[in-house]
């Protein structure tokens, strides 16, 4: 039988929970910088990370992410507490975020790929985008073959991509639906992300060391896109705020490897980067937060505390610590990011 009225009770002690108990939050970032072209939106402006972080003073309480964790462990009530984390270890987030976060006195927890720190290369991501969104001259035609099946890409008229093509169409990232890229490039962008990502490390880098030698560029590391090198992960960690945590060697999708590549994957970068900071490294993030069962139980043997995916939802007493929520933010002003603050506080999970 239909009790008339029962959703609407639902939604009012939903809402009455949330509103007295509203969980705590882990926030997702990547990087605090300005670039013209940032096709997976991984940036946020310094000025608009500053006021990130004059939002969270104002209307939360910033912890840092093992504190967290202990509260859930200890069934502690989480009330409105937030632990600011980043992914993949790039150097904007020493010379940038760090000191916006000593400057407000928030902690924060910074995820490193280790196999970056020891080779001044882009990750494969960024070199893509180096490749084939920057302007220039490129081949028309792109050969390759990828699981043992042949791809042919004619770029046509967009092999020659000019500074005004290119400072029209530089804020175009990978949300715009793909019927409406606005040229050749960006298609090609979207199709080689799509075919790459799903590959195993080596594999993926031999693609892109022929895609290299395809486009007649240079192989390395444009400044504003470099990843933390082993001293300057040492500076991160000096000081309380900031936690090095692990988030693998090569960033791969861990679903895709065996439970041995796995099991590589945690504890090489976990021992790699104790040495550097001469201290135990506890939490870690799932690359991409892609992660199995085998892969959480992994993370437990091999010695992390916690474990942080990229589920959007809030955490709560009951969570299991390695399979933390985070929210991921972008480049919202400091309006915006408060109005979504809110949202995250009070929206039903």
């Amino acid at each position: 039988m239909k009790i008339r009225g029962i959703g609407r009770l639902r939604r009012a002690a939903a809402r009455l929970k949330n509103r007295f108990a509203p969980g705590g939050l882990i926030l997702l970032y990547h990087r605090v910088a300005e670039v013209p072209s940032d096709p997976f939106e991984l940036c946020v402006k310094p000025r608009h990370f500053a006021e990130h972080l004059e939002v969270l003073k104002k209307h939360s309480y910033p912890v840092p992410l093992q504190q967290l964790v202990q509260a859930v462990q200890d069934r502690k009530s989480l009330n409105r507490s937030v632990a600011i984390t980043f992914d993949d270890g790039y150097a904007d987030n020493l010379y940038n975020a760090k000191p916006l976060l000593e400057q407000h006195n928030i902690p924060a927890t910074v995820f490193v790929s280790t196999g970056y720190l020891e080779h001044e290369r882009e990750s494969w991501w960024d070199e893509l985008e180096r490749l084939l969104l920057q302007p220039g001259t490129l081949p028309k035609t792109l050969c390759l073959s990828i699981n043992g099946n042949t791809y042919e890409w004619d770029l046509g008229e967009a092999a020659y991509y000019s500074e005004d093509a290119y400072q029209r169409h530089c804020t175009w990232t990978w949300c715009t639906p793909k019927e409406a890229d606005p040229s050749p490039r960006q298609s090609l962008y979207r199709t080689l992300y799509q075919l790459l990502r799903p590959l195993v490390p080596n594999e993926r880098q031999k693609l892109m060391d022929q895609i290299i030698t395809w486009s007649g560029a240079e192989s390395g590391s444009r400044s504003t896109h470099r990843f933390l090198s082993p001293e300057e992960v040492y500076a991160l960690d000096q000081g309380s705020l900031i936690e090095v945590g692990a988030h693998t060697v090569s960033h791969p999708f861990l679903s895709t490897l065996s439970v041995a590549k796995q099991q590589y994957e945690l504890q090489h970068s976990k021992t790699r980067l104790e040495e550097i900071i001469e201290r135990p490294v506890n939490s870690f993030a799932y690359p991409h937060g892609d992660y199995t069962a085998e892969t959480a139980a992994l993370a437990r043997e091999v010695g992390f505390v916690c474990a942080c995916s990229t589920i959007p939802s809030k955490v709560r007493r009951n969570i299991d610590c390695f399979e933390l929520p985070r929210l991921v933010v972008q480049d919202w002003d400091g309006e915006e990011f408060a109005r979504q603050l809110s949202r995250w506080f009070y929206f039903q999970t």
